[in-house]
């Protein structure tokens, strides 16, 4: 097995286990779905800021902008990968949700807070 296969094979079961998670927290816990969404964003966030400044640094503007730019292109992919996957199916694939619709505009922020 390639070093390439390796590396893929490790983060999608990170992956598996950080859904695996999230869906226990939600079916398990009583948390709401939403709020572990925006908790795993807060989470990403947090670590990926440590992998590039460790634990006495911050990112710079343009830190901020390669990261942010990294999830969106992330994203984009999973979004295009989901849609072929439905595709396979038969179905007709359409697009469910606007980004953020019904999010907290602060990922921190939880509805019903005050």
């Amino acid at each position: 097995m390639s070093e390439k296969q390796k590396q893929m094979d490790a983060h999608n079961q990170a992956m598996s286990e950080f859904i695996q998670m999230a869906n226990s927290m939600v079916n398990d816990k009583g948390f709401d779905m939403k709020l572990v969404s925006a908790a795993m964003m807060a989470a990403s966030g947090v670590y990926a800021t440590f992998t590039a400044a460790g634990n006495e640094g911050f990112l710079a503007e343009g830190g901020v902008d390669r990261v942010a730019d990294m999830y969106k292109k992330n994203l984009a992919y999973i979004q295009k990968r989901k849609k072929e996957e439905l595709e396979s199916k038969g179905l007709t694939p359409k697009p469910m949700a606007e980004a953020g619709a019904g999010q907290p505009e602060n990922p921190a922020e939880t509805p019903n807070q005050s």
